[in-house]
């Protein structure tokens, strides 16, 4: 099908007028072509860019594919990678060529990304991921996410809080890295090359340095001047500007980095393994350096930390498993979303039209609202996951929705009585695949790096909530409520797509449009990922990873690429409309395109990042 065909073979136009007509008979004239319609300039721009923003100046023209798609995925019966960087990409295909297995790569991939990606992952953050087991056939789920620091108190948190919810940024914020030791529990099930090797590549560019990409460079700068700015609540910044702005200026695009204190770090992980970090030396330097700056985490919550195997949670859309991470993460909302949008027929309200658009951003809505009262750790506390997950609960919640007008106000459901980040797939010949995704949450984490480790330590604990009762509220030794989550589907049986959505609140929301583009409109992976999409804030939070709610409505914000019908109609409909911010997350993806003799594995990446997907 010709590119310029596409959109005409979808019935975007009627369901325009429909939702339209709807809106007028509401008493809701609708707008006009600009009103309301924001300037669309990711904020990710270099000065001077918006001479480059014209809304009539459009992508060049492919021969075949979707009109917004902007290249063809990369294809191979060997194996596949995508990750956020480049130089992770090849880092983590060159592990395959080795004879290393999917987890090989993805370990490679991550630890590079810890250096050139900083602004996303390191050996201070979170881990999870999905491994589809050839062996067996079934999918394994790996949950490192660690605890709070034992020695911090509830009353200690509430006294170093502002506006009821803990700060941002410093030690308080500090929970125990967990990324390390899912490496290492990935590897002792799955991996095939040497430990040390995997570390090779990146101890390398630590050393020899790597040119800083445009988005990466965006945001280290906007990343340390938040870490220096008074107030900030960073107890110690002298280590964090020496690691990441020697001399005290922050690189720009295409100068090259380097960083000596990580590639020492890596060498004592690559020998001495999972307990350099956990029990060793590192453990040592970590313990001395938050008892320095009066912080909590200590050697003993570094020991006593350990990854875990977790059942995946499992919903099927449209005869597609999709499978969702549990534990402590917000992966049911992707599966929340999906089972409520499944009561209604998107194909034929149109791609990119008002209405598929709207219950999309009302499913979500729902969604978030239970995902506020009822996500937490679930060692600490009890989640009525299979309620949440049935067919029948989004049955109840999809009766809520309206074609015509606003859900409000949105609620929980009753339940019955008795949460930035860099993603990445890993492909390889034997048909593992690997779906990973690590984080030290809000963009480059707390602001705090310990003396001569060369990495920063993750803020993920700034997502607990202050508010008795809650399930997620502070405890030492407990687990905070968690933003990251990969993204896998099979079908009957078979693995089809390791795929995720980098970005806070926008993962599930991303991982629902990537499903809904490749099963209701059949997109491509690449497609499905170059699609224009929504990004919806302003849910109820009770963790403080939300916007705060500027309205009952919340926000919605659209990308450039949808229609400017679709928009006025949303408008009309009484949507309020955010700028485009560029918060639309990253993805990757790998699809199992074949099985047998001639497996063809396809990867895709986006230009919403700076990475790349290759495959051989």
């Amino acid at each position: 099908m010709r590119r310029r065909t596409f959109l005409a073979t979808m019935p975007l136009a009627a369901a325009g007028a429909t939702i339209s007509a709807q809106s007028q008979n509401s008493g809701l004239a609708p707008s006009s072509a600009s009103e309301g319609l924001p300037a669309n300039l990711p904020k990710f721009q270099a000065s001077g860019s918006e001479r480059f923003t014209r809304p009539d100046v459009h992508a060049g023209d492919r021969p075949s594919g979707a009109s917004f798609s902007s290249r063809s995925a990369a294809v191979g019966c060997s194996g596949a990678v995508g990750t956020a960087h480049p130089l992770a990409t090849q880092a983590a295909i060159e592990m395959l060529k080795r004879g290393g297995s999917a987890v090989d790569a993805a370990i490679a991939a991550n630890a590079v990304l810890g250096f050139v990606e900083p602004v996303s992952a390191g050996l201070g953050g979170d881990c999870y991921a999905f491994v589809w087991d050839p062996k067996v056939g079934k999918l394994a789920g790996m949950a490192s996410s660690g605890r709070s620091p034992k020695s911090l108190s509830l009353a200690t948190a509430r006294s170093r809080a502002r506006n009821g919810v803990l700060p941002k940024l410093g030690a308080v914020t500090v929970s125990t890295p967990g990324a390390l030791d899912g490496w290492w529990t990935l590897h002792q099930r799955y991996g095939k090359l040497k430990w040390a090797e995997l570390f090779e590549p990146a101890i390398h560019y630590c050393q020899a340095g790597a040119p800083v990409p445009q988005i990466i460079g965006w945001y280290l700068k906007r990343n340390m001047a938040a870490f220096l700015r008074p107030g900030s609540g960073v107890e110690e910044t002298a280590n964090a500007v020496q690691t990441y702005t020697p001399g005290g200026v922050a690189p720009n695009e295409y100068d090259v980095r380097r960083n000596p204190d990580l590639a020492r770090t890596y060498r004592m992980v690559a020998e001495g393994g999972r307990d350099a970090f956990y029990d060793g030396p590192i453990a040592k330097t970590i313990d001395a350096y938050f008892k320095r700056i009066g912080g909590w985490l200590s050697q003993e919550d570094l020991h006593e930390h350990r990854a875990e195997w977790v059942e995946p949670l499992v919903s099927k859309y449209r005869g597609v498993d999709v499978y969702a991470m549990g534990a402590n993460t917000q992966g049911l909302a992707t599966l929340q979303m999906l089972n409520i949008i499944e009561q209604f027929d998107l194909r034929e309200f149109g791609f990119q039209s008002p209405q598929s658009l709207h219950v999309q951003i009302e499913a979500k809505r729902l969604a978030y609202e239970d995902r506020a009262r009822f996500y937490a750790d679930p060692h600490f506390a009890k989640i009525p996951t299979e309620w949440l997950n049935s067919k029948d609960y989004a049955q109840e919640r999809a009766k809520l929705i309206r074609l015509d007008r606003i859900l409000e106000p949105v609620y929980p459901g009753q339940a019955p009585s008795h949460g930035d980040t860099t993603y990445f797939s890993t492909a390889d010949q034997d048909g593992m695949m690997v779906s990973m995704i690590q984080s030290n949450f809000r963009g480059m984490g707390s602001g705090l790096v310990a003396d001569g480790l060369g990495f920063m330590f993750q803020d993920r604990g700034e997502l607990f909530s202050l508010q008795d009762g809650h399930p997620n509220i502070y405890a030492p030794g407990k687990r905070p409520f968690q933003t990251i989550i990969p993204g896998f589907a099979s079908k009957d049986g078979v693995p089809w797509l390791a795929f995720g959505v980098m970005g806070g609140d926008m993962q599930p929301q991303g991982q629902t449009q990537i499903i809904v583009n490749r099963v209701d409109y059949g997109l491509d992976v690449q497609a499905a990922g170059d699609s224009p999409r929504w990004h919806h804030e302003g849910s109820s939070q009770s963790m403080g990873e939300d916007s705060p709610n500027l309205t009952s409505r919340g926000i919605v914000r659209l990308e450039a690429g949808v229609p400017v019908e679709t928009r006025k109609a949303l408008i009309a409909m009484g949507w309020p409309m955010g700028e485009s911010d560029g918060g639309f997350g990253r993805y990757e993806c790998i699809e199992n395109r074949r099985q047998g003799a001639d497996r063809v594995y396809a990867a895709a990446s986006e230009m919403r990042a700076d990475g790349v997907a290759l495959a051989y």
